[in-house]
């Protein structure tokens, strides 16, 4: 075997030609070609939430210390002097132990970062049976996941269960129809020769080695369960999976950030509406300090329960979740209810306080408007069916949050975006704008509109920014805290059909967004966040 093969080092990606020459009208290549190797790797840290309203960061750092050991994992803390933000998310050394660090920044001193270490050059000489997964199951593994059986597609013969196997991935390639497959059959064996025709596939695609927790008929029989237990990674990332839950949380640090650029208050009315899987929900009720009203909405009814779930586990009273097209947010006068208040006289009181002005459109009234608690901790709490609304009231909601659906080019690690088409980038924004039209209805004169997304593509970003500002006068975007993104992007773009012009940000406009890019010195995700303030509207 060569070793130089067995490396992580992907290949640059593939876009659709329309997409990368749009792109690079956006960007200079230099930095348009950064961003595509940023892309390939994970942040090198995990950014954990404490629950401040149930316990304290420096509880669980303590705590954290003492999974760490018992699980034989040395971690350092590293808090000698005040951090700023950007200090504690510098580009990490080779060290291979973790380091935590307490983030210093005021309004986001309840964030812990958890510093990996990677990419690591890895030997198989020990390792001569090999596993292949799906794209999306190594893109997991390179964040800190295990191989789980639905992810595995192929793997070596007489594979049993206590071998050590090399995990590759297996990537779409451009086949001579023009169409990108992965064409590996679930169930292939490998022999492991250079006359395997996967051979070339997985060149500089290794991501780890392991022990195989399953024979290789096992594997293929199954439909769930660990198949292959990762004990040596490209990246070292610590696993947080089912660890202290309802005190911490894991999330990128810009989803994070939306929530303070939100700036909710105790006692508003906010709406989430493309909610699941609830982070940023929860996160927008803890700083609301559990007092008011958060109205979670998804168009999918087992990611409704999920908010509810991740609610409860969280301890939060606040959240109630419902099962809502985010494009039929805004109801017809004639499908309003009042919302049914609880039995209890004193709930009631509160629930009609914290609901004023506004109501839920054909809720089951046989239930009570807050959300049932069947006990701490996600296990604990799987509800019987999500409850459905109709959609709300216009000028119903103090504060909106509309992070929406969108082309995902700026999630990490990606090991493929040929995808994406310019025509779907276009459909993307074209959908945004339909969600942005009902977030602009629900918000009351002097409210707030916050709109995130997750991708680094213009079009749904800076462009979206612009359609809000030019159709609704009454809109003005606000400054956002804290601020640690850099700015929009200014000017225009001319599309590749000649014909339309897809227009950006003003210089003064760029500097009140904030922008995250992979290649950034922040090194998070990729993600963008304009806040709007609320006018009067006339009309």
């Amino acid at each position: 075997m060569s070793e130089d093969r067995y490396t992580y080092n992907p290949p640059t990606l593939h876009w659709n030609p329309e997409v990368r020459e749009y792109f690079l009208k956006a960007y200079s290549s230099d930095y348009f070609a950064r961003i595509s190797k940023a892309l390939t790797t994970p942040s090198i840290y995990s950014c954990i939430r404490v629950n401040f309203l149930a316990t304290t960061a420096d509880v669980v750092i303590h705590k954290l210390l003492s999974i760490m050991r018992d699980q034989n994992l040395q971690i350092q803390t590293l808090n000698p002097k005040p951090l700023l933000l950007k200090d504690a998310l510098t580009p990490i050394s080779s060290s291979q132990t973790p380091c935590i660090f307490k983030c210093q920044l005021p309004p986001l001193d309840y964030l812990l970062f958890i510093q990996g270490s990677g990419p690591h050059r890895l030997r198989y000489q020990d390792a001569p049976k090999e596993v292949i997964v799906s794209r999306k199951c190594a893109e997991a593994v390179l964040r800190g996941a295990q191989v789980f059986v639905p992810g595995v597609l192929a793997c070596s013969s007489h594979v049993e269960k206590g071998d050590r196997v090399a995990v590759s991935v297996a990537v779409e390639q451009l086949k001579s129809d023009s169409q990108w497959s992965v064409g590996i059959t679930r169930g292939t064996s490998l022999n492991g020769s250079n006359t395997d025709p996967h051979y070339i596939e997985r060149k500089g695609l290794y991501i780890g080695q392991g022990t195989a927790m399953m024979s290789r008929s096992g594997i293929f029989r199954s439909l769930k369960g660990v198949a292959v237990e990762l004990t040596s990674r490209v990246y070292e990332l610590p696993s947080f999976h089912d660890v202290l839950e309802g005190e911490i949380f894991l999330q990128n640090l810009p989803s994070i950030i939306v929530a303070h650029a939100l700036d909710p208050q105790e006692g508003e009315s906010v709406l989430d509406m493309c909610a699941a899987p609830g982070g940023k929900t929860t996160a927008i009720g803890i700083l609301m300090g559990n007092k008011g009203k958060v109205i979670a909405t998804d168009r999918s009814h087992n990611k409704v329960i999920e908010i509810s779930n991740l609610a409860s586990e969280m301890g939060l009273t606040c959240i109630n979740a419902y099962r809502l097209d985010a494009l039929k947010s805004v109801c017809k006068n004639n499908e309003v209810i009042s919302t049914c208040a609880s039995k209890d006289s004193k709930t009631k009181e509160n629930t009609n306080q914290a609901t004023q002005g506004f109501s839920i459109a054909k809720l089951d009234i046989s239930r009570n408007i807050e959300p049932k608690m069947n006990g701490p901790g996600r296990n604990n709490c799987i509800g019987n069916r999500a409850r459905n609304s109709k959609g709300f009231l216009p000028h119903t909601f103090d504060r909106v949050l509309l992070d929406a659906p969108c082309s995902a080019l700026g999630l990490r690690p990606r090991l493929f975006v040929g995808e994406e088409t310019l025509e779907s980038l276009v459909k993307h924004a074209r959908y945004q704008r339909k969600m942005f039209d009902q977030a602009v209805q629900l918000v009351r004169p002097g409210g707030v509109i916050v709109y995130s997304t997750c991708t680094i593509n213009p079009g749904e970003n800076e462009a979206l920014v612009r359609y809000a500002l030019d159709t609704y006068k009454f809109l003005s975007l606000a400054p956002q805290h804290p601020r640690i993104g850099g700015p929009g992007l200014v000017g225009h773009c001319e599309l590749s059909d000649g014909k339309n012009i897809e227009k950006w940000l003003t210089p003064s406009e760029s500097e009140l967004v904030q922008r995250f890019d992979p290649c950034g010195p922040l090194d998070t995700i990729g993600f963008f966040i304009a806040k709007f303030n609320v006018g009067n509207n006339d009309k």
